[in-house]
């Protein structure tokens, strides 16, 4: 059982290639006694993206606050605060910010089997 305010979770600048102004707290994981999946909470900075990149699990996400862009296998998508995506596994993908202030949205995944 965890009850904690995000601000007690540190923010880790994402260290992939291809990420540009994008940082994660990892909310609820393994540590946490979470057996089966990962919640994380991503901010993109204005202009900020992740990686163009795939991997063989799901995303679930829920836009918290911004407005941005998902490019999914070359297509874009727009998408915008209490928006929910779901990202197909072994797609290739990315969250790029669109507009003029934060992006901020969770994003969970299944631990790796």
């Amino acid at each position: 059982m965890k009850v904690t305010h995000f601000d007690n979770i540190k923010e880790e600048k994402v260290e992939m290639d291809g990420a540009v102004e994008a940082y994660v707290r990892w909310m609820i994981t393994d540590r946490d006694g979470a057996p089966n999946f990962a919640m994380r909470m991503f901010r993109l900075e204005r202009g900020g993206e992740t990686p163009y990149h795939k991997h063989p699990y799901e995303h679930e996400s829920f836009i918290l606050s911004g407005e941005g862009k998902l490019v999914f296998e070359g297509k874009e998508y727009a998408f915008s605060q209490w928006d929910v995506l779901y990202i197909d596994p072994d797609k290739m993908h990315q969250f790029v910010n669109t507009g003029n202030k934060e992006l901020i949205f969770l994003c969970l995944i299944p631990y790796k089997k």
